[in-house]
């Protein structure tokens, strides 16, 4: 009678552990991709400081998905807030504040290389 309590204990112990890890997981992957890209809500006329990398997430290791040529007119997305994510030193400052926005391709540029 022991051993079977115990064995059903165990079950029950895995499977709280299961759910919780595979939650834990879903809740990191979903704040990831809910940062906002509404680009109905853009400041236009916006100018690159220098040249820069638009990327698929605001973090230096993200992929390029194309540029932003200096002096290049594009827009910043979203009212233009800038959101957190990964730390850069570009165009002279330190920073971890991106802008969702492009002139020729929407992504992630950082905030100190954009002017307006």
């Amino acid at each position: 009678m022991k051993l079977k309590s115990l064995g059903t204990a165990l079950t029950t112990v895995a499977l709280i552990g299961t759910a919780l890890t595979g939650a834990v997981a879903t809740a990191g992957t979903a704040s990831a991709a809910t940062l906002p890209r509404d680009c109905s809500k853009a400041i236009v006329n916006v100018k690159a400081k220098e040249t820069v990398n638009v990327r698929t997430s605001p973090k230096t290791t993200a992929t390029a998905v194309g540029i932003w040529g200096k002096g290049k007119k594009g827009a910043v997305c979203n009212d233009g807030k800038a959101y957190k994510g990964g730390s850069y030193t570009a165009c002279g400052k330190k920073s971890n504040l991106w802008y969702y926005g492009g002139d020729k391709k929407n992504g992630w540029v950082p905030k100190t290389c954009i002017n307006w």
